[in-house]
């Protein structure tokens, strides 16, 4: 099905130059997703076996709540490496059992809030009724920025400047950037009707 393109782009300025922001959207699409290929029915049951083994596996564990663990940290330094950390694994398991890494403790300690952020959230969420919301990724932002770097810019507060990546230009600004997201003040209409609770 041709979906055409799914959002438009904003023109905003900052530092007295234009640039252009793409902007999704509304969700749920429209028209609705229909899922009548039979490429798509392979890669949707291919999901389910694979959901399957890794259930029957967990079954196995003599510790389910230890193959968490593992995977909670293991997730927490791969997504902090994006922000630029230079933890490894293994130096978070030394942090966490008091000994020393290989590294710079900022770094550790910020691996170790993604880690504490990332067990709020799944705490929050198996709580009876308590629904992915607003409410909550505000939390979850709170307890990632705690301490340390980004402690000063609002932990629990939604964005208000603009951000963006890549650019050659002077200052790294938006002008000639890879991909400027969303203005900050459109971020939130692009959920659309989607039921998420301030």
């Amino acid at each position: 099905m041709e979906r055409g393109i799914q959002g438009h782009y904003a023109i905003n300025r900052t530092a007295q130059e234009p640039f252009r922001a793409f902007v999704p959207k509304p969700l749920p699409p429209e028209p609705p997703l229909h899922f009548q290929s039979n490429l798509l029915y392979d890669l949707i049951e291919q999901a389910n076996r694979s959901l399957g083994r890794l259930d029957g596996l967990t079954a196995l564990l003599p510790e389910p709540s230890l193959f968490l663990y593992f995977y909670v940290r293991k997730e927490a330094v791969l997504s902090s490496q994006i922000e630029g950390t230079q933890s490894s694994f293994s130096d978070l398991l030394l942090y966490e059992i008091e000994e020393v890494p290989g590294v710079p403790l900022d770094d550790v300690m910020e691996v170790s809030r993604y880690v504490a952020a990332l067990n709020h959230g799944l705490t929050r969420l198996r709580e009876e009724n308590f629904p992915l919301s607003l409410r909550l990724i505000r939390e979850i932002h709170q307890v990632l920025l705690s301490e340390g770097r980004g402690s000063e810019k609002t932990p629990g507060e939604f964005r208000r400047s603009q951000n963006w990546i890549g650019g050659t230009r002077p200052g790294n600004a938006p002008e000639n950037a890879l991909f400027v997201p969303p203005p900050p003040e459109e971020v939130i209409p692009c959920l659309g009707n989607l039921e998420l609770e301030s």
